[in-house]
């Protein structure tokens, strides 16, 4: 199981995000305000401004207030291979 940091010190499995999308479009509000109604809505901003909501296949809402291109990127960068698992190979 790989884990990324959604901001101040918060994980998520990588195995469960279905979707990283900025909170700025209608739709995406009213999918965090019907989390919320069911309780399916993991506030991780700590007081800050939401720039990236996560979605998971659990139906859990994410609120990050990280920026979404910058999830993405953590989450690629656990996807390569590191150089020292790349040298054990060898």
């Amino acid at each position: 199981m790989k884990l990324i940091n959604i901001g101040f010190g918060n994980m998520v499995s990588t195995n469960r995000l279905v979707a990283i999308v900025s909170p700025e479009s209608a739709p995406i509000k009213r999918i965090i305000q019907e989390a919320r109604d069911r309780g399916m809505c993991i506030d991780a901003t700590y007081g800050r401004r939401t720039r990236a909501v996560i979605v998971t296949d659990s139906d859990h809402v994410i609120l990050s207030a990280i920026q979404p291109e910058t999830v993405a990127n953590r989450l690629y960068d656990r996807n390569e291979p590191d150089e020292e698992e790349l040298e054990d190979e060898d």
